[in-house]
């Protein structure tokens, strides 16, 4: 039964639409995967998968003019959420085999190497969350969520120096040392996870992030 959200997955050659676009269905919003612009910008959700290596993604994002529709919707509120490579590409640089690439800079931060005895980082992990999350909302603490990557931020870089912004809300996970797993940023939520393969949490997640719209 539809909720009346209509949510658009951002079809620019660099993620998992398909699975995305079942996963999202799965909460009751009408969904359309598409690159074209008009219906990015008018969805009341736009997701924005991302698989492969950073400088891939962004050079196909801007090809696409994904940073053009990914600015404009957050400069007026509107809500986005980045998955995956689709979550790094919102920082301001990631590095790869020591090649640097400028991502969007919604976020400052670089994307870098996992610094763990395993990589890539694959599998189940648990997330710590903050208080009064709403994307993780009704999920139990011991959690598991399932990730596939080699790349992550270590450091959250941004600061809220007005006191009457809420600070944005930030999770981690531990793989090797602890990296951000997901953000909570008025309209521009992300998740270096995967919720479209994260069976019934990942679904509970997106219905959360759904219900925001």
């Amino acid at each position: 039964m539809s909720n009346g959200k209509r949510v658009v997955v951002f079809d620019y050659g660099f993620g998992n639409v398909r699975s995305a676009e079942r996963a999202v269905a799965r909460t009751g919003a009408e969904v359309e995967i598409t690159k074209e612009y008009d219906a990015a910008m008018a969805a009341d959700g736009l997701l924005v998968p991302g698989v492969g290596a950073f400088a891939s993604c962004i050079a196909g994002l801007r090809a696409a003019r994904g940073d053009w529709v990914v600015g404009r919707r957050l400069a007026g509120g509107r809500p986005v959420l980045g998955i995956c490579v689709g979550m790094q590409v919102l920082f301001s640089r990631g590095i790869e085999h020591g090649e640097e690439a400028e991502g969007l800079d919604e976020w400052p931060g670089t994307v870098g190497p996992l610094r763990a005895e395993t990589v890539p980082h694959m599998g189940w992990n648990t997330v710590t969350v903050p208080e009064d999350s709403r994307l993780f909302a009704g999920l139990p603490a011991d959690e598991r969520y399932y990730f596939v990557h080699s790349y992550a931020v270590h450091d959250w870089e941004l600061e809220t120096a007005n006191p009457s912004l809420a600070a944005p809300k930030v999770s981690w996970t531990t793989h090797g040392e602890p990296f951000v797993s997901a953000v909570e940023n008025g309209p521009l939520w992300a998740t270096q996870f995967h919720p479209e393969k994260s069976g019934d949490a990942g679904a509970r997640l997106l219905a959360n992030w759904v219900a925001t719209l």
